[in-house]
């Protein structure tokens, strides 16, 4: 990986500078002038400004410090990956569940030293596949094995949401409607930001309805240095973070895939890089009190609506994020999000991640006919949604843990069973399980 950096810091400006010629796009190597690519760079920040957000907000994080990290960990990104992937890394939300479940039994710093353990593990994913390509990750973790673990830590976060949501209904519900309406509303860049809409007009809610305490606020400095907190590392609670990593390896597959699509050109030499970079940004931001990063769908969307794709913006993003990181009273003012909010927000939030899931089966046509296919994501999200805990000596291993170890066992298990037996072309169809004809018919009734 010597050679990462080559290139990045190095753009060209694309024709005048001012324009975008029907049917061009403004490559990762290339730039607009400074003013239009600094203002794309702010639209970035934007853009990922309300689910970065969310993340220290549910968790208890501090959002100046988790700011500050995705800051550092883009620009890692950037240099790593040579300037060649274009992508900022806000927080994960595959990160809540665990670090929620390690802070309430052995507090922040115990999450710490999980999320650097993750981040850790990601990295060494990435140098393995760097040196031996990433073929093996798609035999491990198929279409069928990928979509339900994605979607049981979406499903899996539902009771954390309804908390918030029981604090202030009212609140959550308009923030709720807020969201759905944005989204169909309103087209282009708006259309993208409607989970930032919407925390905004749950906050105005709020503030009338006198559920915002600024008090802090006034009391915290214009300038000064995030929060910064050591981890401390405790076995137990690595059960609850490491499957997280087939998450994050999914998502940034996906986000190295669809930017290859979109430029048209061929970057899979660069999905090691990229695994590796988010990899260390993640450690660095446990390292420190910041939650784990990943690749964001809501910058793809909006390099997709401006058709630039120039990491000279992300750079700017990143430029941004961080002098914003170091005002403690921005910071303040954030953490008044008040929890009707967040729980209207982490609903939508939670579901989309669970649908995620979903959409990764409809994307590759899995058969749900095939038996494989069916019990290994009925009993991964059971497992998952449910919260299935087994404790072993001082280790415990939850619901997201449990549920993703399912997943590949019982699909790579029952695959070889299948093909050495030969019934991997039985289909599960509705009349050959209990109740299935009548389901068909539509006259089963529940007792």
């Amino acid at each position: 990986m010597g050679a990462a950096g080559k290139g990045f810091g190095r753009w060209t400006v694309h024709g005048d500078g001012r324009r975008i010629g029907p049917g061009e796009v403004v490559a990762p190597e290339e730039r607009l002038s400074w003013p239009i690519t600094i203002g794309i760079g702010a639209q970035h920040v934007v853009a990922m400004f309300g689910a970065t957000f969310l993340v220290p907000l549910i968790t208890g994080f501090p959002p100046a410090t988790t700011l500050f990290f995705s800051a550092v960990g883009t620009v890692l990104f950037l240099v790593i990956t040579g300037g060649r992937l274009p992508s900022y890394l806000g927080s994960s939300f595959a990160l809540i569940a665990p670090i929620t479940a390690a802070t309430a039994s052995h507090g922040m710093s115990s999450a710490l030293g999980g999320i650097m353990a993750v981040g850790a593990l990601l990295a060494v994913v990435g140098l393995v596949v760097h040196f031996a390509g990433s073929r093996w990750i798609d035999v491990i973790m198929p279409p069928t094995v990928t979509g339900a673990i994605v979607a049981l830590i979406g499903f899996n976060l539902a009771p954390s949401a309804w908390t918030n949501v029981q604090k202030a209904p009212l609140t959550a519900m308009v923030t709720i409607a807020a969201i759905v309406l944005c989204t169909v509303l309103f087209r282009g860049i708006l259309g993208r930001l409607s989970i930032l809409l919407g925390v905004v007009a749950g906050y105005v809610t709020a503030t009338i309805r006198g559920e915002v305490s600024y008090a802090k606020v006034g009391e915290a400095a214009w300038l000064g240095l995030p929060d910064f907190t050591a981890p401390t590392f405790d076995p137990s609670t690595l059960g609850l973070f490491l499957p997280v990593v087939f998450v994050l390896v999914a998502e940034n597959v996906g986000h190295v895939k669809s930017v290859a699509a979109m430029t048209g050109r061929n970057l899979d030499d660069v999905t090691g890089r990229a695994l590796f970079a988010d990899g260390l940004s993640t450690l660095l931001a446990g390292a420190g009190g910041g939650s784990g990063t990943t690749t964001y769908a809501e910058n793809i969307g909006v390099m997709a609506a401006t058709r630039v794709y120039s990491t000279a913006a992300y750079l700017v993003a990143a430029v941004v994020a961080f002098l914003l990181s170091m005002s403690p009273k921005f910071g303040e003012a954030i953490a008044t999000v008040p929890p009707g909010v967040l729980g209207g927000a982490a609903t939508v939030l939670y579901g989309m991640i669970g649908m995620l899931g979903v959409r990764i089966w409809v994307q590759n046509r899995v058969d749900f006919s095939d038996p494989v296919n069916l019990n290994t994501a009925a009993i991964a999200l059971i497992i998952g949604v449910a919260n299935f805990s087994w404790v072993i000596g001082g280790a415990k291993f939850e619901g997201i843990a449990l549920g993703s170890a399912a997943a590949i066992i019982v699909y790579h298990v029952m695959r070889q069973l299948s093909r050495a037996r030969g019934t991997g072309q039985e289909a599960a169809s509705p009349a050959s399980v209990p109740g299935g004809a009548e389901l068909e018919r539509g006259t089963l009734r529940t007792q």
